[in-house]
Formats: C-alpha cells, sequence, structure tokens
C-alpha cells in the first residue's frame, strides 16, 4: 500500500505544473491549483505534518504544521513561528506520533522546483490552495485528527483543530 501511495505522490510530482482536483473531477476556475470536493457532505480536512519540534524545520513564510512540543499548530511567519490554536491540554487517545520515516522528498505542485522543503509543497505565482470546505466541522467531523484544517463554509473561516479544540480565524 505504501509504494502505491509514493508512487502516486510521484506520478503527481511528474505533474507539477498543472492543477490538482481531490476528490472530483475538475478544479474550479483557473486561481486554483489544488482544490478538494467541497459538497455539503464533505467532513474531510487537510491533515498538517506532525513535526517534534516546529524550530527544527526550513523556515518559509506560510509554512503550517503541528507541533508535538506544544501540542498546537503553528504558521511560520516573517521569522517567527505563530501559534494558530491554544496548546491542547492532553492530546486525544487516538492520536499516535508516527512511527515511520518519511521516504523521498515530497511533491511540489505548481513549479518544476521549490527551495521549500515538505511533503507537499505548492509554489505558485499565480494560483492558491483551495481548502477542503467542510459544514460546522466542530460538529460533522468525527474524531478529527491533531493538524485537521478545513474552510469552515457557516462561519466563513479557517478551522484548525489542535487535538483538543477547533480554532476558527477569519
Amino acid at each position: 500500500m505504501r509504494n502505491i501511495v509514493n508512487f502516486s505522490l510521484m506520478f503527481i510530482g511528474f505533474w507539477a505544473s498543472a492543477q490538482v482536483a481531490i476528490g472530483k473531477t475538475e478544479v474550479d476556475g483557473v486561481s486554483a491549483l489544488l482544490d478538494f470536493e467541497n459538497s455539503s457532505n464533505n467532513t474531510n480536512g487537510i491533515i498538517l505534518p506532525s513535526v517534534d519540534d516546529v524550530q527544527t524545520l526550513s523556515l518559509h513564510n506560510g509554512t503550517f504544521a503541528y507541533d508535538r512540543a506544544s501540542t498546537s499548530v503553528k504558521m511560520y511567519e516573517n521569522g517567527n513561528w505563530v501559534d494558530v490554536t491554544d496548546s491542547a491540554a492532553t492530546l486525544p487517545s487516538y492520536y499516535s506520533a508516527p512511527s515511520a520515516s518519511e521516504v523521498g522528498q515530497g511533491v511540489i505542485i505548481g513549479k518544476e522546483t521549490s527551495s521549500a522543503e515538505g511533503v507537499l509543497v505548492l509554489e505558485s505565482d499565480d494560483k492558491a490552495l483551495i481548502l477542503p470546505h467542510v459544514f460546522r466541522p466542530h460538529d460533522s467531523v468525527e474524531g478529527p485528527y491533531p493538524g485537521m484544517i478545513c474552510y469552515d463554509t457557516e462561519s466563513k473561516s479557517l478551522a484548525v483543530f489542535d487535538g483538543a479544540n477547533w480554532h476558527y480565524w477569519k
């Protein structure tokens, strides 16, 4: 199974300059680099990489990660790691840190190369990421995973799960 996933990611990497739709047949509009299924019954979000300490990551503005050291989601911006969630008191019982080592260099979508390092790097001068749209994620997502992000269609805001609570950014 892991080989199939790795092959799929490599295939996407070769297709780097194209727009990518996940869970649907085409991207909405010309300004989307990566677009997800946004039906009214969608309850899937993006799970951010979970790292031991964000201070060890490559420093590029707009980098998001789930920081296990502080049990919070952080974003790198202009020389600082910014908390986008409050620290969770304790991690839920269903959470376990990944035990397998990463394989490969990740996937770049939008350009052939990037100076940023990551599992998934989106590089474009004129296209953006469209987050998965979820109606009231705090009610509709069963068992969210720490580091999950999506767009809440009710509050019209970024929804981020820190392992204990949902946080909303407008």
